[in-house]
This record gives structure tokens, C-alpha cells and sequence, in this order.
């Protein structure tokens, strides 16, 4: 009598297990959406699922792309924690970095990394930046493709604001 009971409860853990495992493999929901908006509302919206995206652009003095690559912070906001750019004085000159840039490795998108000045540090919950075609400022999130940011706003009003959002 002993037996079937032990098969019962043993199939009891396994079916537990199962379904701890299945539950460990489904992809959860990101913490943050970064929220893209103007004067005329919500434009577009990113899940933050690695907790980091990156904002490029066409620096305006070097005429190169450069990117700016931030981490979410556990309160909502954003910290500044990586520069790249193709050329390396837009490093160099143009942000002035404090230490050495970096080659970056082969898969980054740009040729030269640096770490940003930790004396001034860059922390955001709302940041408002020009979203123009000359500019062409994109926003990078893994997994998603960049989203041209100027495609979404007119020419008479290239702004947009990036917040971050808790996911319920």
C-alpha cells in the first residue's frame, strides 16, 4: 500500500519540478519600457529587457557617428556608462574623456569605446534631445531593431523625450 503512495508523491515532485523549470524558461517581462514622446503624445515604446540602450547620433562637429550608452538604474533612471564613436577624436576632443579610449571589439558598432568622465557623472529620469535629419539620432536596444528617432517627428518640431517606464 506503502508503494503507491510513494509513486504518487514522487510524481507529485516531478510535475512540481516541470513546471519550475518551464516557468524558469519563459522569457519574463522587461522592468522598464523606455517611452518615446513629443508634444503630441507617446511615439513609440522599447521593452528595456538587458537593462542597458544606447542613443547614436551624427556628431555634428566630426561628422561621424558616435553613441552614447546608458544602464537603467533599480529607481527608473539612467546612467551614462560607455561612449563609442567611429573616429576616435570625437572621444578624444569632442567629449574629452578623461582616460585612454579603447578599440572596440569587432562586433561593436562603432571602432573606439570610452568610458565617460566619472567626476561629472550623466544620470537621467527624462531627457529631452533633438530628433533631426541631420542628426539622425537612433535608439539601440538589444534584441530590437534601432529605431530612427527622426522618422517620428516633423521637421518643424525635431524634439522627443526619453522616460522610462515601470512595466506592471
Amino acid at each position: 500500500m506503502r508503494r503507491p503512495a510513494a509513486v504518487v508523491v514522487l510524481l507529485g515532485i516531478l510535475a512540481a519540478a516541470g513546471l519550475a523549470a518551464a516557468a524558469a524558461q519563459e522569457p519574463r517581462d522587461p522592468s522598464w519600457t523606455l517611452s518615446i514622446s513629443n508634444d503630441d503624445g507617446e511615439l513609440a515604446d522599447l521593452p528595456v529587457d538587458s537593462g542597458s540602450f544606447a542613443v547614436s547620433y551624427r556628431n555634428s562637429i566630426f561628422g561621424t557617428l558616435a553613441e552614447e550608452r546608458y544602464e537603467v538604474r533599480p529607481d527608473g533612471s539612467w546612467e551614462l556608462v560607455q561612449l563609442a564613436a567611429d573616429q576616435l577624436a570625437v572621444l578624444e576632443e569632442y567629449y574629452a574623456v578623461p582616460g585612454a579610449p579603447a578599440a572596440a571589439p569587432e562586433q561593436d558598432r562603432r571602432a573606439w569605446t570610452a568610458a565617460p568622465d566619472p567626476a561629472r557623472p550623466a544620470v537621467f529620469t527624462h531627457l529631452s534631445i533633438a530628433a533631426t535629419d541631420r542628426g539622425q539620432r537612433t535608439v539601440h536596444v538589444e534584441g530590437r531593431p534601432p529605431l530612427p528617432l527622426w522618422t517620428l517627428v516633423d521637421d518643424e518640431a525635431p524634439f522627443v523625450a526619453l522616460e522610462l517606464k515601470e512595466n506592471s
